[in-house]
């Protein structure tokens, strides 16, 4: 199928300005301090991942001689010199913002983070005994000489680096010191004793790496410090996984992660503006890393580890996202009203569709996974994980239920990233609970969010079964926006019980009553969908799509919409991240609007509306519109078939279409405008339905 390049915006510009939209909500004024610091922590960290998987596979790319254009016409090379200029252009933009307008911000609530050199002697005194008591002996200077090479410097490790001389003739030497942050912290607290204040509102920090660097004479005992100063690297960690020659999978990613701990090549340097010039050379040389991969930085380096400071205990400084209540179906199963209704007997009667964070995980999809577990009707529990929490109650549950007698099938997504470490030691203890742990189908992440109980009543079986948008994740729960189905449907039931056999390997099913699953039906089937609006807009009828995902990326969707358009579909699109389509277009998009909301919650549901002549149909699941989940990962999409959930979500659509406090708009050039009205607020409107 042939793209013309021009219709198409690059994914990994799209990306960036998605994350540009994060900082930028960071710096409005109608947001707490403390709020603003959670925007620039996530905006830091998010370019930290996007630097260790996107940048580092570009790079890998020009290295190997790779010249193929990316759907909008660029090559790797072109594509790491317009990233490499945008993201410059950010991090100045987030230097300054702290520097300036956030130090007062912070100083005017009485959060102050002080140098060194502004204490007096009381308070040096202080901070000098903490060094030697609490940093001092975690410190280990690394010197290089012809005897020792330059040491490896771990991934993401905030250092110090300095020459030092034995005040003699001899040549300055190099040294490097890793500065323990995981074990001490980035900021410390200066007890209001010694900063000689009652107020418990005020708080003082000094931050680790200004600490040692005015006690470094201390660490070179009869030498002197000629210069010294702080850097950081960021790695290639994209997990490489030969997946298909592997003989025990678990193993394999094991393996794989011991080679991302130890490393893959720099792709950023990271060091302070001032440096000077002989030890930035020196890390040149040692690094191997050529200049427009080097950050020059204004402010503190490792800007995520400003979440520390929204852990401060002041409530006033921002939002209460604690929001969520019991779903008003599932309230008669609160036993302090001495309420006693089964889940099962309440779904029996009806289904419920759930948004989280507005209601509650714990007393919903926590509720009937643990209910499950302890109910002696229940014999089987089938689940995916792919992204769980470290002290996980579903985990609890599920090896309760194994326990407790009953069937326990689990599939554990190894591959998923950055959480791979953590899946394998929860596979592990799954196994030895005497749960059968799968890993999926070879050659394909699962990322599906669903959970099978089958139960017996009256000497006959019957299924319940949840379809999540978002991960059986209790602490994401509380800020991720997501959608979830809990249903005894018995087509969509017989379609899951298909598709757990599929993953466990027990079957080669591909055809599926209700379900769309990927990679089998999931692209046909929205294919067909959107040409089943262009033939009704063609016949004159009244034709419209809206779509709500994390990102917008399949070229051959995006062609789709296109001619839907063209047609006269009226298309909304409300995605959060990346959008690889152009709206507004003459000729080409000008009946599509794209739309991005950015707030205290991160939107995470996946819903598709298609009105279908005044007989919509609608799907919530686990896919976004991208080539990886259309056809390299097994996804999981349901209709929703009861007209009052349909109409309900037909409302919440509207309602993040009609948002103009949260929400972005973007033009025919690309660029997003943010809307500047507060009439309607979609998240905070959706608390206040609560």
């Amino acid at each position: 199928m042939k793209y013309e390049p021009n219709n198409y915006i690059n994914r990994e510009l799209s990306w960036i300005d998605f994350n540009k939209r994060v900082l930028l909500t960071g710096m409005e004024k109608d947001y707490k301090i403390l709020d603003k610091i959670k925007f620039f922590s996530i905006f830091s960290n998010n370019l930290d991942e996007f630097f260790m998987v996107r940048v580092a596979s570009l790079k890998a790319q020009v290295e190997a001689g790779i010249r193929k254009k990316s759907i909008d016409g660029l090559t790797p090379k072109e594509q790491l010199k317009k990233i490499n200029k945008e993201v410059k252009c950010l991090t100045t933009l987030q230097e300054n913002y702290l520097n300036n307008e956030l130090n007062i911000e912070l100083k005017n609530e009485g959060i102050f983070i002080k140098k060194y050199h502004e204490l007096n002697e009381n308070q040096k005194n202080w901070c000098n005994n903490y060094f030697l008591s609490s940093i001092f002996p975690l410190l280990t200077p690394l010197v290089v000489d012809p005897a020792h090479p330059f040491p490896f410097i771990s991934n993401l490790s905030l250092n110090l680096a300095a020459l030092i001389n034995d005040g003699e003739e001899s040549k300055n030497q190099f040294v490097r010191i890793k500065i323990p942050t995981k074990n001490i912290g980035r900021f410390i607290l200066i007890p209001n004793e010694i900063i000689e204040t009652e107020d418990e509102n005020k708080h003082y920090f000094i931050t680790v790496e200004d600490l040692i660097g005015n006690n470094i004479n201390a660490l070179f005992n009869g030498m002197n410090c000629l210069s010294y100063s702080f850097f950081r690297v960021t790695r290639d960690a994209d997990l490489e996984l030969k997946e298909l020659e592997a003989d025990d999978l678990l193993i394999a990613v094991e393996q794989s992660l011991q080679k991302r701990r130890l490393g893959g090549d720099v792709v950023r340097l990271e060091v302070e503006e001032n440096i000077p010039n002989n030890i930035l050379k020196l890390l040149i040389e040692s690094i191997g890393i050529t200049e427009e991969y080097i950050y020059f930085c204004k402010s503190l380096l490792g800007l995520d580890d400003l979440n520390y400071l929204t852990k401060i205990n002041r409530d006033d400084l921002k939002e209460n996202l604690l929001i969520g209540k019991t779903h008003p179906l599932l309230k008669s199963l609160d036993t302090s009203n001495n309420k006693v209704n089964s889940i099962f007997s309440i779904l029996r009667k009806q289904d419920i569709l759930l948004h989280h964070p507005y209601d509650l995980f714990k007393t919903s999809v926590e509720e009937f996974i643990n209910k499950a577990a302890d109910d002696p009707l229940v014999l089987a529990i089938k689940i995916t994980l792919y992204r769980v929490s470290k002290d996980s109650p579903i985990i609890e549950a599920l090896m309760r239920a194994a326990e407790n007698g009953k069937e326990v099938m689990t599939l554990v997504e190894l591959k998923a990233r950055f959480d791979e470490d953590n899946n394998i030691q929860w596979a592990k203890q799954l196994e030895q609970a005497g749960i059968h742990v799968v890993y999926g189908v070879l050659g394909f992440k699962t990322h599906t969010k669903i959970a099978l109980i089958v139960r017996k009543e009256k000497g006959r079986l019957r299924n319940y079964f949840h379809i999540g948008t978002g991960n059986y994740n209790s602490n994401t729960s509380l800020f991720y926006t997501d959608l979830g189905l809990l249903s005894t449907n018995p087509e969509i039931s017989s379609d899951l019980i298909e598709l757990f056999n599929y993953l466990s390997g027990f079957s080669k099913q591909n055809t599926f009553e209700k379900l769309l699953v990927s990679p089998t039906s999931l692209r046909k089937k929205f294919i067909y969908l959107i040409n089943r609006e262009i033939e009704n807009a063609k016949k004159g009828e009244k034709a419209e799509i809206i779509a709500k995902m994390n990102s917008l990326v399949d070229p051959e969707i995006i062609k789709l919409l296109y001619s839907a358009s063209q047609t006269g579909v009226k298309i909304y699109l409300i995605i959060r991240g990346v959008c690889c389509l152009y709206p507004k277009r003459e000729n080409l998009s000008e009946n599509i609007t794209v739309k991005s909301i950015i707030g205290h919650f991160l939107e995470h549901s996946r819903i598709f509306w298609f009105y279908n002549n005044n007989d919509s149909e609608v799907f919530i699941g686990s896919a976004d519109w991208m080539r990886r989940n259309l056809d390299r990962r097994i996804e999981a999409v349901t209709p929703i078939e009861d007209l009052k959930l349909k109409s309900r979500l037909y409302d919440l659509l509207q309602t993040y279409i009609d948002d103009n406090y949260y929400s972005w708009e973007m033009n025919k050039d690309g660029n997003y405008e943010k809307k500047s009205g507060n009439s309607n607020r979609s998240q905070i409107d959706l608390i206040k339905n609560l």
